[in-house]
């Protein structure tokens, strides 16, 4: 394995405990709200979380825990910060 390779993987273990974390903690902020990528991002940020409320922070924590059946894209709504319109989110129900 060359050192490329080496450094690339050393990042991604250290980013595997972080992620799981990082996708509890969204789930558990998002409870029964309905929230966008930027929405839970900035609420990342006023709790201590991430160093920003830059969406990237959630958007890719939002898109596993999707494919893992534990959120949903339930809409869409205007976003003040980025002046589109964006995916609104929740938690699924266990029981639906």
């Amino acid at each position: 394995m060359n050192t490329t390779h080496e450094t690339r993987r050393e990042s991604y273990d250290a980013v595997i405990p972080k992620s799981e974390a990082r996708r509890q903690i969204i789930l558990d902020l998002l409870g029964n709200r309905e929230m966008t990528a930027h929405e839970i991002a900035a609420e990342l940020h006023t709790r201590g979380i991430t160093p920003t409320g830059e969406r990237n922070y959630a958007a890719p924590r939002l898109t596993e825990l999707k494919r893992a059946g534990k959120v949903e894209v339930i809409g869409k709504r205007f976003c003040g910060a980025t002046g589109r319109n964006v995916a609104v989110w929740r938690r699924v129900n266990e029981t639906e």
